[in-house]
């Protein structure tokens, strides 16, 4: 299977095609920063939503970020990994025009009423209003390099080109040059992330183009003021203590901003909801569990702090929680055709398909994500051979929390008394909604249970399993119900805790 192609914007045909068009049509030339200024400013004014996607940063981070913006400063974004960094760098991208002008042709996107290489300026003045002129969406003014070691100053900035010098020009001329990724984003935002990653002497080439807005290759030095905004990602850790940055860099940038994981619960839970990418439905109780899970790790004095804990660790986990519902349903319904039983069949477009167990998913799910994502966390060094069972010990605190929070005060008897006389109830991760729930019956408080949990007055078999299970579950961990796991895999509930 092929990858698909890039859709590449395509300018309305209403647009000037010549600079003298332009200039009739009233276009004002506006540096980068000046654009992305007018254009915030008019989100502002209309109410229109200035950062689509970004969650959790509405009273804390995006205010310094407009007040960079507004004030037209280069900043640095400082935060542990997975805190939307680059996320949030991407989407100042939006703020541009959604096309700008180019001279048709230009390496470096050059305005038709501002060129900057000799060629563009004679060709500007040879062709006068008839200079044609092309049209660049904002989708291609956005620029971005991952800082490696191994990043050169050819990689950035650019390095002379053997070719064009063997073809008779001389080494001064800014044609024999074959120019990086940061000239090449000239009238755009050009982003550096994990910038203390760049040695030292690829940083210092930055210095110039940060503050005098020039570029030297080679030892000889072009005038082209370069027009873009610079923004720059980095740990904490990494940028403020540990000297892995120059201090004239660091002064270069307007501003520094500080990311952060969601302060609070509902932040949390908003996030997993826009970026989990859920092949089964996940209850919004479960999704609770994950999210209180994810802070659990986070807060834990056994991770370590200066690595952090991603917010693609709560994504994932919802993600492995919503694969292992879809495992079961799969592997239930295979069952069914083994064992003869009778079943439906019907078709989609992705080709037919037993209609059986509903891919639902229970808080038992979720204790795969402790092997399954141990490798997002980085522990503290004494706690080598335990990584398991801290995950599995704060996924058990994170889930009573969860039941408190949603069940307390609730009279859930009815649940203690199905296993008084000895019976067992049995569930886990192959067990269907069908029998989970005949092993249960009719019990009393199941409907303000449901209720509780958001699961409405006619919850579906499997959503109704989804409540019992997280029922029995957290009556285990308050010591009201005893738990055993069997050889198979099973879990059975019977007797006190």
């Amino acid at each position: 299977m092929t990858a698909p192609t890039p859709v590449i914007p395509v300018p309305p045909a209403d647009l000037p095609g010549t600079l003298g068009a332009l200039r009739a049509a009233g276009h004002q030339y506006r540096t980068v920063k000046q654009e992305l200024r007018d254009n915030l400013l008019a989100r502002m004014r209309s109410g229109e939503t200035r950062f689509p996607g970004i969650v959790g940063y509405d009273d804390t981070v995006l205010p310094e970020v407009e007040r960079a913006l507004l004030a037209g400063h280069d900043m640095v974004l400082l935060g542990e990994r997975g805190q939307g960094k680059t996320r949030l760098i991407r989407a100042l991208g939006s703020l541009l025009d959604e096309w700008t002008p180019v001279i048709a042709g230009s390496v470096l996107n050059e305005h038709p009423m501002r060129p900057l290489t000799p060629a563009s300026v004679a060709q500007v003045a040879e062709a006068g209003d008839d200079l044609p002129i092309g049209w660049l969406h904002r989708s291609m003014r956005y620029g971005e390099k991952l800082a490696t070691p191994d990043t050169s100053v050819g990689d950035l900035i650019g390095d002379v080109d053997p070719i064009r010098i063997a073809q008779g020009r001389t080494l001064g001329d800014p044609e024999t040059i074959h120019f990086g990724l940061v000239p090449r984003t000239n009238r755009g935002i050009f982003a550096v992330n994990e910038l203390p990653d760049l040695a030292e002497r690829i940083q210092v080439a930055l210095l110039n183009v940060l503050e005098e807005r020039d570029i030297q290759v080679r030892g000889y030095q072009l005038r082209l003021p370069l027009d873009l905004l610079l923004v720059a990602s980095a740990n904490p850790e990494d940028y403020t203590n540990r000297g892995r940055i120059i201090t004239p860099l660091k002064d270069r940038f307007g501003a520094e901003i500080r990311t952060h994981y969601p302060v609070d619960l509902e932040l949390e839970l908003a996030l997993i909801r826009q970026e989990a990418d859920l092949v089964a439905a996940v209850p919004e109780h479960v999704l609770e569990v994950l999210a209180r899970f994810a802070r659990a790790v986070r807060e834990s004095p056994s991770v370590d702090p200066r690595s952090g804990v991603s917010a693609r660790f709560a994504i994932a986990a919802a993600e492995t929680v919503a694969g292992a519902a879809l495992r079961r349903a799969g592997l239930l319904a295979a069952d069914k055709v083994l064992g003869g039983a009778p079943s439906t069949t019907k078709s989609d477009n992705k080709g037919p398909f037993l209609a059986s167990e509903a891919a639902v998913a229970r808080v038992g799910d979720a204790v795969s994500v402790t092997s399954t994502l141990r490798g997002k966390v980085e522990f503290e060094s004494g706690e080598e051979g335990r990584e398991i069972e801290i995950l599995a010990h704060l996924l058990r605190t994170a889930t009573a929390e969860t039941f408190r929070a949603h069940l307390a005060g609730l009279d859930l008897s009815g649940f203690t008394a199905l296993v008084e006389d000895g019976t067992a109830i049995e569930t886990g991760e192959l067990v269907g909604s069908a029998e989970l729930l005949r092993q249960v019956g009719t019990v009393p408080g199941l409907a303000k249970v449901l209720d509780r949990l958001g699961l409405g007055d006619a919850p579906t078999p499997e959503e109704a399993a989804a409540a019992v299970e997280f029922v029995l579950e957290g009556l285990h961990l308050t010591r009201r119900l005893g738990k055993d796991v069997t050889e198979s895999g099973r879990t059975v509930y019977g007797g006190r805790g």
